[in-house]
């Protein structure tokens, strides 16, 4: 990973709606449409939970992705209002390794059907999670970002 790879800042909030409308009154931001869903999440202890996560990305640059809090989970708003910074990866699998080896643990990692790991969430002892996103779903999500438009 290096400082090119991030390509957005989230931020879980208690109101989607709220957040998105003050971002766009005070800062210009435009919203593309929800997307997400009931994800299939393996948490550190090697069990499986369902997790339904949704967000709304901007479609203004610097992207800013906003996420609804999911109770007892690691998606809850965080106090400095940063919850993650979202990277691109070419390999989550190894980059998740790398970042579990340079103290930052493993809390979720998304997986296809396959048991391949498609993103990934680490918590260091400091600042926000890092998020690994596989590169695979960069013109996805450029798409969607261009529209506004969730994929189909």
């Amino acid at each position: 990973m290096h400082p090119a790879d991030q390509f957005h800042i989230g931020l879980v909030v208690d109101d989607v709606d709220s957040a998105a409308a003050e971002l766009s009154a005070l800062l210009g931001y435009e919203w593309c449409e929800e997307i997400g869903g009931e994800a299939r999440v393996v948490l550190p202890d090697g069990g499986d939970a369902l997790v339904d996560l949704r967000s709304v990305y901007s479609m203004s640059t610097p992207r800013i992705e906003l996420v609804p809090g999911v109770p007892g989970t690691l998606w809850q708003p965080a106090d400095s209002g940063i919850h993650h910074l979202g990277y691109w990866s070419d390999d989550v699998a190894a980059d998740s390794a790398e970042l579990a080896r340079r103290g930052h643990a493993a809390e979720a990692l998304g997986v296809r059907p396959d048991g391949t790991a498609y993103w990934a969430f680490h918590h260091g002892p400091g600042g926000p999670r890092i998020e690994l996103v596989t590169r695979t779903l960069q013109p996805v999500l450029e798409r969607y970002w261009a529209t506004g438009r969730k994929p189909r």
